[in-house]
Formats: structure tokens, sequence, C-alpha cells
């Protein structure tokens, strides 16, 4: 089977939409099939990594003029060309591959991007807005509790729907290491505190989590690890206020080890983005911090479950994270009741219940 991702990285879309492609890519790859990758040249693109990862990558063009920041929602903004000027560059790559799918996981992307691709089989959406038309014939969508009612109206009648955070797309390594993790987190001590807002961060709130911090209550003998990506363009700022803290704090760039770190900790204020599921599968208890307005949903949905404590505006953190750490540090008892909470919504395995669907359309 030969696949065509079209997603794209950069400063302003964050990294999250490139790396779920990667992780299906790897699967895919994992079982012999071909994994191709379309991505546009915007400054914070991962194309490099996506090759040294093993996957063929075809550039297309940066925009003559810088994607604009638009209004939150704004998302069409973050392709920088029009969908039709957008398909046009992507269509020779697609017909040269003939591929059995094409995956496509872009915010600015929908039926008109879809309709215009003519050459594939079959395509494939990934996508957590339903707040589009999609022309597909498979759509993912792994946020917890998303109901296919949700796109009903927006895909054809055909189109098969996976919905849920059963789905959720996670490296091999997460389900490997997921007894160890929950094994560990049975001890109910809190030395290990993991800090994680987004590949790019390009709004610095790791900073705003680290300064917000020194008015917290963790135990005397935490330790803290910060993660920032290769991109980010706050990290001497991140440095030096990770210097200031009174605990032990290492910052940590461009990670490959993140299963292993998660499992190693005892608790994470993250944002809540893709690594909402990696933490979930390894019952990493955690505050969540949402950046923007795409990611309540997931929020809302893990705070009811009781996964994950929530605060709902990076605004806010400096007033509420204290708050939360101090429910987080003074109960062994409920750090492990969210664990086993946000350990029973994602198990590891959605990747591979993906490509089992994949597998079969393929052959339909």
């Amino acid at each position: 089977m030969k696949v065509v991702f079209r997603a794209d990285a950069s400063l302003q879309i964050g990294t999250g939409h490139v790396m779920r492609c990667l992780t299906l890519a790897q699967g895919l790859a994992a079982r012999g099939h071909e994994c191709h990758f379309v991505t546009r040249l915007h400054p914070g693109n991962l194309n490099e990594y996506i090759s040294q990862c093993g996957f063929a990558v075809q550039s297309l063009e940066s925009p003559e003029k810088p994607v604009q920041q638009g209004a939150q929602g704004d998302y069409a903004s973050w392709l920088g060309v029009s969908q039709s000027e957008d398909a046009a560059a992507s269509a020779p790559v697609i017909e040269a591959v003939q591929p059995d799918w094409v995956i496509v996981d872009h915010y600015a992307l929908g039926a008109d991007w879809e309709t215009a691709i003519k050459s594939p089989k079959r395509i494939m959406v990934i996508d957590d807005l339903a707040n589009r038309n999609h022309r597909c014939d498979l759509l993912l969508d792994q946020t917890y509790e998303r109901q296919n009612v949700d796109y009903r109206a927006l895909i054809p009648s055909q189109a098969k729907m996976l919905c849920g955070a059963e789905y959720a797309l996670l490296r091999e390594e997460f389900s490997e290491l997921r007894a160890y993790s929950l094994d560990r987190k049975k001890s109910g001590n809190l030395d290990h505190l993991l800090v994680t807002m987004g590949g790019v961060d390009k709004d610095n709130a790791t900073e705003q989590v680290l300064n917000a911090l020194k008015n917290s209550q963790l135990p005397e003998q935490c330790r803290l690890t910060v993660v920032m990506g290769n991109n980010a363009p706050w990290l001497r700022s991140v440095q030096a206020a990770a210097s200031a803290l009174p605990w032990p704090t290492e910052v940590r760039v461009g990670v490959r080890d993140m299963a292993a770190l998660m499992a190693n900790c005892d608790a994470a204020i993250g944002a809540a983005g893709a690594t909402s599921w990696e933490r979930c599968c390894l019952g990493l208890p955690t505050i969540m911090v949402v950046l923007a307005d795409n990611q309540r949903l997931v929020a809302k949905g893990l705070a009811e479950a009781g996964a994950a404590l929530v605060i709902d505006n990076i605004n806010i953190v400096s007033l509420k994270l204290p708050e939360a750490i101090q429910r987080l540090a003074s109960s062994d008892s409920d750090r492990w009741k969210m664990c086993s909470r946000a350990a029973s919504i994602v198990d590891g395995l959605g990747a591979h219940r993906v490509i089992d669907q994949m597998e079969q359309g393929s052959h339909e």
C-alpha cells in the first residue's frame, strides 16, 4: 500500500499535525507500506525531521508573503495560499506516487482541496474541529467522546468514521511502556514533574507556567523536566526562568524518548493538545492548560472524566496553577485515581486500529 500525507508544521501551526501523521506513517511502515509526505516550507517546518525519520518529503514553496496571524479560529490563514493553489502544487507528487490513500491533516484544507485531488483511490481526513465539509472515504477524529453525529452532515454518506480516543495515534513505545508506567505510579510520591506546553509554544506559555510555579507548594524533593521543541522561539527565556526555580530543573530540547520520560514522571503540566493522549496512555496525572479554542473540547472531556485538572486559559495560570499544584500534591490517592481514569481512556493501540481500517479499505 502506498500513502501520501499532506500536513504542515510552522511557528503558527505548531508541530502536532505533522507529528501525529509521522506516528501513523511509522506504524504503516512497520507493516511494509510506503509513505510519502507533502509539506509546505513555512518557518518552523519539520521537513528535515521527517526525512530523518526515513520518509520521502516533497517540499512546497513557502508563500511569497509571510503567513499572517489570523483571528482565533481563522485557520485559512495557516495555509498561506488558496486551497486550489495548494492542490495544484500537491497534485504532481500524488500523481507520481499513485497512492492507495492520500491522508490530509490540516485545519486550512477541506472539501475544495479534497475534490481537486483526482488521482488517489481513497482520501482519509484527520480532523478534530468538525467545522467544515470533507470529501473523503475515511475520517479520523481521536478526540475523547467525539460522536459520529458531529460529522455526519459534513462528509459523504458512504464515508466511514473513526471517532473517539480509542483511535488516538500513539507511537509503539507508549503501549510498550504502559504497564511499567502504571505500576510505577502506584508508589504515590510526587518527585518528578514534567512541563510540556507544545512543540513550538509560540506564545511562551512555558515561561508563564514556570513563573507561576514559584508560588506553588511542590514537595521539596521534587525535580522538574521542561520539554521544548527544536524550533521553540523562547528557549533562552525558558532556560533563564528554569534556573530561577528553587527545585532542580532541566530544560530538554528535541526529546526523542518522550514515552520513557513520561513513564518516569509522577505528574505533568501540559497543553491540551496531541500529547494529552500520550499522557492518558501512561496514566500521567496532569494539570492541563488550554492554549487555544480548539483544545477546549479535549480539556472538557478529560476534566469531566476525572483524568486531568484543567486551567481553561493561559492568562489565569498564575492564579490557578498554585491551587492546582496543591490539589495534585496533597493526596496520593487522588493522583492514583486520576492516573487510573486517564489510563482507561487510551490504551495505546489506536494506530493499529486505524491501519487495520486502511488496509481493509484499500482492498474493497
